[in-house]
């Protein structure tokens, strides 16, 4: 396993866990003063900077971006919808180019509002990525697809393990012919008995595109913005880096943490200060 002691190069921060509390360009500029070798922007962030000023001052600050976020939901009510938003996320894979990232997130989406029809959805999200991944050969770029815990797939994503992003990326690229995998993020796979299997399965694969770390808080106070800090729950972070780099995965260890009570709060420079800390204390 990699030592990340006094190598944050290997480490990325996702914008997300600062709270996007700066514009983008002082962000930016704080995390390569801090030492981190990537960063994951945010869409509507990086919209706000213009893509050329952001990737210009990646270049020129030496960031790699481990992922852009995120696709839009793949499902949607009409068909015009759907349309657009293959459109959308078409758009926002021109983006991930130019940026020079190393994937692009995608996000399945759950069941269509109004909607009980589970097998109806999980096909939109298929053609979707589908059609996402012809152009995303075409532009250079990476399609991983993030399964999340299963507390979201109502609302957010009905691709709920590993096992089905692999099962997927497999329907989709039977060939194994490259450029489509998966995102492995701790807090949403941490519990998952079939983990250490599936992490073998997408690295003999070479599917596995993307690893995001934070933790899981006993009690968790709200399902989607109370992530905790590396080492300040019950995830085996560790373990899992291991998993992972057993099994040939060199990316960008990527802090990611939604806390919009304790963590969003606080000043982005001691942020990132806890951060370094704790990749390279108990990650």
């Amino acid at each position: 396993m990699r030592d990340l002691n006094r190598h944050l190069e290997l480490c990325s921060i996702n914008t997300a866990t600062l709270g996007h509390q700066w514009p983008l360009d002082r962000t930016l500029d704080a995390i390569a003063r801090a030492g981190y070798g990537g960063v994951a922007p945010w869409r509507r962030e990086v919209e706000a900077a213009g893509v050329g000023a952001a990737a210009r001052q990646l270049r020129a600050l030496g960031l790699r971006v481990s992922g852009y976020c995120r696709s839009t939901y793949l499902t949607a009510p009409t068909a015009a919808a759907f349309k657009a938003g293959v459109a959308e996320n078409r758009a926002a894979i021109d983006q991930a180019a130019e940026l020079g990232a190393a994937c692009f997130i995608v996000v399945h989406g759950g069941l269509v509002a109004g909607s009980k029809d589970i097998a109806g959805a999980r096909a939109q999200g298929a053609e979707a990525i589908a059609l996402l991944w012809e152009h995303a050969k075409r532009c250079g770029v990476a399609l991983a697809i993030e399964p999340l815990h299963p507390m979201y797939a109502a609302d957010r994503c009905l691709v709920v393990t590993l096992e089905q992003g692999l099962d997927l990326c497999a329907a989709i690229d039977p060939e194994n012919s490259g450029g489509l995998g998966i995102a492995v993020d701790v807090y949403h796979c941490w519990w998952d008995p079939r983990l250490a299997e599936m992490i073998a399965r997408g690295g003999a694969l070479r599917r596995i595109l993307a690893f995001h770390v934070s933790d899981w808080l006993v009690p968790t106070r709200d399902m989607l913005l109370d992530r905790g800090m590396m080492g300040d729950g019950v995830i085996e972070i560790a373990k899992i880096r291991g998993m992972l780099e057993d099994a040939g995965y060199a990316g960008k260890v990527e802090v990611e943490i939604f806390s919009r009570d304790d963590w969003w709060r606080r000043d982005v420079v001691e942020t990132l200060a806890v951060c370094a800390a704790r990749l390279q204390s108990v990650c």
